[in-house]
């Protein structure tokens, strides 16, 4: 596993925590959005179809802090827009670290080299890199000629400094599995110590309509990838049980309580990727959102969701109530041949 053993036991010891105080819902990782602007205008991405009075507000660094600190998540992912064009981005981190919390600051890393200065090396902080794919591939996705070199660039200065250094890669209808085994090949000869590889939500204002995967296409896309990986050891930032979920092996139900976002306009209902209005604090988020109104075959929005911000929390929870399945998954790999006969229900992270 790419996560570090200190990472893994504190994420660990701070889950068990909540199952022994009864709690059946409870954050894993807090979306921090500190701002939507950003210096790209992704096709597959919808944050900067705001307008121009929304791309110029910023969370203050006392709202990000109040924010980990009323989540209580033992992780801190800082997407955007791009949060490096946050002035205050480097007191937020420090904020964050101090307070021993994992932050997983994403990037595309346009500026990542001209501000390296404003932090320090530390197990709590990983730049995750946003890289799609080898370079025609990605600059075509950011819709920006040169983008990828620049992100190698930063990866590699980064990594000279003693950063941790992950890379975020979004998979689209048009993913070949040859190219993404050969991606991940890539990846792991650069050295970056982490991948989250996970399929794309289809953005309602995203520019480019046609390319989002649907479940099925999604469930042939992984079980082919993972073929193509066994014994290459690729350094996959995902539990093996969502692997296998996304290879079709487990009927997964999405927990998005367990990846809670917080951003210019409050706590957003029910998760990072679907808009359904907003909370004032993360109590009444919890409290007062209607959970059960969202998941596939609830909601039409989430109908082809299989992202990790949704399903890793339900992956993690099922994991510690399944030890030896996940035992199994590990050692064996995820299940890449096809579909393994579903048991009856579904799995949620309530059970």
């Amino acid at each position: 596993m790419p996560i570090p053993l200190h990472q893994q036991i504190a994420v660990a010891r701070y889950v068990l925590g909540q199952r022994l105080a009864g709690r059946k819902r409870y954050p894993l990782v807090l979306m921090l959005e500190p701002l939507f602007q950003c210096n790209l205008a992704c096709a597959g991405c919808g944050k900067i179809a705001y307008p121009d009075a929304v791309l110029r507000r910023r969370l203050s660094v006392q709202e990000c802090l109040d924010a980990v600190d009323e989540c209580g998540a033992p992780v801190v992912s800082i997407p955007g827009g791009e949060p490096l064009l946050h002035k205050e981005i480097g007191a937020i981190v420090d904020g964050i670290v101090a307070r021993r919390r994992y932050v997983y600051l994403c990037t595309n890393a346009l500026l990542l080299r001209k501000k390296l200065d404003l932090f320090t090396p530390s197990r709590y902080l990983t730049f995750s890199v946003h890289l799609d794919g080898f370079r025609d591939r990605h600059d075509r996705a950011v819709c920006q000629d040169g983008v990828f070199d620049q992100a190698v660039a930063a990866i590699r200065a980064a990594k000279e400094r003693g950063f941790r250094v992950g890379v975020n890669a979004t998979l689209f209808d048009d993913s070949r599995p040859e190219q993404v085994a050969a991606y991940l090949d890539w990846l792991k000869e650069l050295g970056v110590e982490g991948v989250t590889i996970a399929p794309g939500y289809a953005y309602e204002k995203a520019p480019d309509q046609d390319h989002f995967l649907t479940r099925r296409r999604t469930h042939e896309l992984f079980r082919a990838v993972l073929r193509l990986g066994r014994g290459m050891r690729w350094p996959l930032n995902h539990s093996a049980l969502y692997l296998d979920f996304l290879a079709g092996n487990q009927p997964y139900e999405c927990s998005p309580w367990g990846t809670p976002t917080r951003n210019v306009f409050g706590w957003q209902r029910p998760c990072y990727l679907l808009g359904e209005g907003y909370a004032a604090s993360f109590r009444e988020l919890m409290e007062d959102t209607a959970w059960d109104r969202y998941g596939t075959g609830r909601h039409e929005k989430c109908a082809d969701c299989m992202a990790h911000c949704g399903y890793e929390p339900t992956a993690v929870a099922d994991a510690l109530a399944h030890p030896l399945k996940l035992l199994r998954v590990a050692l064996g790999g995820p299940g890449a041949a096809a579909p393994r006969p579903q048991p009856a229900g579904r799995v949620s992270s309530n059970t």
